[in-house]
């Protein structure tokens, strides 16, 4: 006879059956999971692909019992070592979040209270849930940031959150959801807002803790290069439905599916030399500090010409958004200068004209925050428009219509907010709002970074058709250099607030490397399950 410990050696420690999710509305219901159906075994990992709106954030707090407010788990089952979490009553439920299967988000600054210490949030869920008394939670929290490779980890966790960089944060995430040592821990998207060089040091860290204490795992991401380096299986999902689902190294070698294989080669877009022409932004040896004596730019000199990309990559804490904000006036700068045609601009914003607004337009990594929630996109995209050229009734209309074709944006969406818009979208939105002034020059802060890669490129492209037509000029802020090689003609690598390279895109990426430049292009994952153990090696 098989005992009840010997069955549960065979089962799968997560077993979700036929789920469906959908949305309530007061006028329709939409479906967001389509009876998906998905086995983990202990120590396993699972990736979970797709782009935006493909229900991978959804399953995963699913595979938890949980749905966000607005959905509804309609019908289906999430067996966690045979027990169906979606029976059970809330309360019995609760006790099974952090303690038996735990959540690590992708914005960790979001997720840790800006108040409490990183160990102190560490300590309160082993202690709640009864795991750990205080003092043995805070000597396991030492070991796991020592695991993770986190610095001084005998006092790292005395900081506050906004007292580490965002890799570090992000690794501290993963320790706290490790705090109860739980069966299943849900990865959702937890490096894709961190630069090459700190998501290498990210998923080596998550990689390891997984193997050290054989955990199992849902990793949800956008990335196929990125997932390669950390699932057994991997399961591709779209409008969600489950498109196809195998091991790694043959889904990636021979995918079965179209969307699949749009998704291995979403990687290979590259943009030819535009021909130089004339100087439109000029950036003269400029230092720039946000505290007396410390310098966040030193001595940075750069040209955009007119019609042509100059992409500015490196790590956090390289200068590149600082820049953006000299070349604005959000900061004015302690020495040198900043000139537009030739012509001096006033180091702060508010001594700046209209007109030298107008020619200098930004769009910005989150559209989230970027765009006024309570307005309407007509109203978004027509106030440039008002404030810049005048326009009103008809005029403005038939403009605002001319920007949503530009974009390729449907014209009914002039009369939606945001929130009843995709990533996609908003950030098109963006894009439309920086136009309507009619620029010279259009500074791009990583505007397809919180973007899935499908339509990530779906902006590059339009981005590129636009400086096709329109003549402008970019100055693009990046630190994924895939994204380097789609859009620029120039390249300028930034490290620590000083220029390290710069030069044509081809003279730059073609060796003999600059060593710091050479660390970037060596950190850009590849489609490969093996590249982490060789860089790592």
């Amino acid at each position: 006879m098989i005992s009840k410990a010997e069955e549960n050696l065979d089962q799968p420690i997560l077993d979700i059956r036929n789920l469906v999710i959908e949305s309530r509305s007061r006028k329709a219901r939409q479906r967001l999971v389509n009876n998906i159906s998905l086995t983990l075994n202990a120590g396993e990992v699972l990736g979970l692909i797709g782009e935006s709106g493909a229900g991978k954030s959804t399953i995963g707090l699913a595979a938890m019992g949980y749905v966000r407010d607005g959905m509804e788990i309609t019908s289906g089952e999430v067996f966690f070592e045979g027990t169906d979490l979606l029976r059970l009553p809330e309360r019995r439920r609760r006790h099974y979040h952090g303690r038996r299967v735990a959540y690590v988000a992708q914005s960790a600054a979001a997720a840790f209270n800006p108040a409490h210490t990183l160990i102190d949030q560490y300590v309160e869920t082993a202690v709640v849930h009864g795991v750990r008394t205080d003092a043995q939670a805070r000597e396991e929290a030492v070991d796991l940031y020592r695991q993770l490779g986190l610095p001084d980890p005998e006092t790292f966790g005395n900081r506050y959150p906004h007292q580490v960089s965002g890799g570090q944060l992000q690794r501290a995430m993963v320790a706290a959801a490790m705090a109860c040592h739980p069966e299943v821990l849900v990865f959702d998207e937890p490096t894709t807002a961190l630069d090459v060089t700190t998501q290498i040091e990210v998923l080596a860290a998550i990689r390891r803790t997984i193997r050290n204490h054989g955990t199992a795992a849902l990793y949800i991401t956008h990335d196929l290069a990125v997932v390669a380096q950390i699932a057994d299986r991997v399961m591709v999902l779209r409008h969600g439905n489950m498109i196809e689902e195998g091991d790694t190294s043959q889904l990636l070698e021979t995918p079965g599916e179209d969307y699949t294989r749009q998704l291995v080669s979403v990687r290979n877009l590259h943009k030819e030399a535009t021909p130089a022409g004339d100087t439109v932004l000029s950036i003269e040896a400029v230092r720039a500090e946000y505290s007396r004596g410390v310098a966040v730019l030193d001595g940075v000199s750069i040209d955009v010409e007119k019609g042509r990309t100059v992409a500015v990559v490196g790590e956090s804490g390289s200068g590149k958004s600082t820049l953006a904000r000299v070349i604005t006036g959000l900061l004015p700068p302690t020495h040198g200068r900043v000139s537009l045609h030739g012509k001096p601009l006033k180091p702060a914003l508010k001594d700046r004209d209209q007109q030298t607004l107008q020619r200098v337009q930004m769009i910005y990594q989150l559209p989230d925050t970027a765009l006024n929630p309570r307005q309407r996109v007509r109203d978004i995209i027509g106030r440039p428009l008002q404030f810049y050229h005048g326009l009103r009734g008809v005029a403005l209309e038939r403009r605002l219509e001319e920007l949503m074709d530009m974009t390729e944006l449907d014209r009914h969406f002039l009369d939606r907010v945001p929130a009843r818009l995709s990533g996609g979208q908003k950030q098109r939105v963006g894009i439309a709002r920086a136009l309507a002034a009619e620029p010279d020059l259009i500074i791009c802060d990583e505007v397809t970074s919180a973007l899935d890669q499908l339509v990530g490129e779906q902006v590059l492209n339009l981005l590129l058709r636009l400086q096709r037509e329109l003549g402008m000029s970019y100055l693009f802020i990046t630190h994924d250099l895939g994204t380097v090689d789609a859009i620029a003609d120039q390249v300028v690598v930034m490290r620590k607030g000083q220029v390290v390279e710069q030069g044509a895109k081809d003279q730059v990426f073609a060796p003999p490397h600059q060593p710091y430049t050479r660390e970037l292009l060596d950190s850009v994952p590849e489609m490969d399950p093996g590249w982490l153990d060789r860089v790592l090696a």
